[in-house]
């Protein structure tokens, strides 16, 4: 399985970005897809993550500011970010696991300007 993710970019505090990432390959159901974050100095730490049945579970610190969603039959994953803040920026992974395994991708640079 691979993990492709893109939509990361450059924004000023307050803005939105959308965050998307297609799975190729199988991957059993149930599952869970979702996005990871990792700020320099600091350990990577869930952001939101999503069912196949469309369960949602998000950090207190992005609550009612980001919404993760899925598309099943492509495979992919969505993050939209509103109301952005300096501390929001890292790199954001995605990620899926299944029953079997866990995939990551390689990851895309969200930075928040004050």
């Amino acid at each position: 399985v691979q993990l492709q993710a893109s939509g990361g970019g450059l924004v000023q505090a307050g803005g939105s970005l959308r965050l998307f990432c297609a799975a190729s390959g199988f991957i059993f159901r149930p599952n869970v897809m979702g996005w990871y974050r990792q700020a320099p100095g600091k350990q990577r730490e869930l952001v939101a993550t999503v069912t196949s049945g469309g369960s949602a579970n998000y950090a207190d610190s992005v609550k009612v500011r980001f919404t993760v969603s899925r598309d099943n039959a492509k495979n992919t994953v969505y993050l939209q970010m509103d109301n952005l803040k300096p501390e929001d920026t890292a790199v954001y992974y995605c990620n899926v696991k299944d029953y079997r395994s866990e995939f990551w991708g390689q990851g895309t640079q969200v930075t928040v300007s004050s």
